[in-house]
């Protein structure tokens, strides 16, 4: 039996991704020329998780914490959902 089925594994989030998803849907809004399809915002928001440090937490008091990010993460987070529509829009995946 492995540690998903013994643990409570649910518990464990990377905040990153909230914080990545919500800024790549404010870019999203104004990027005019940017691929929106479910593969292309797929393969943006990987590339900017990729980008960025995680920020795991297993608890609310890790939530409290991770919920409003530092100004240093924030811009790193910014600069990498617009490479990330740049790169992608550029070369959108082939189905």
């Amino acid at each position: 039996m492995g540690l998903k089925e013994l643990l409570q594994l649910e518990d464990l989030v990377n905040e990153s991704e909230r914080f990545v998803l919500e800024e790549l849907e404010q870019q999203l809004e104004t990027a005019a020329d940017a691929c929106r399809t479910t593969e292309c915002v797929l393969d943006m928001a990987a590339y900017a998780l990729n980008k960025v440090p995680p920020r795991y937490r297993v608890n609310l008091l890790g939530r409290l914490f991770s919920s409003v990010p530092d100004a240093d993460y924030q811009t790193a987070v910014q600069q990498a959902v617009s490479e990330a529509i740049r790169i992608v829009s550029k070369n959108p995946p082939r189905s």
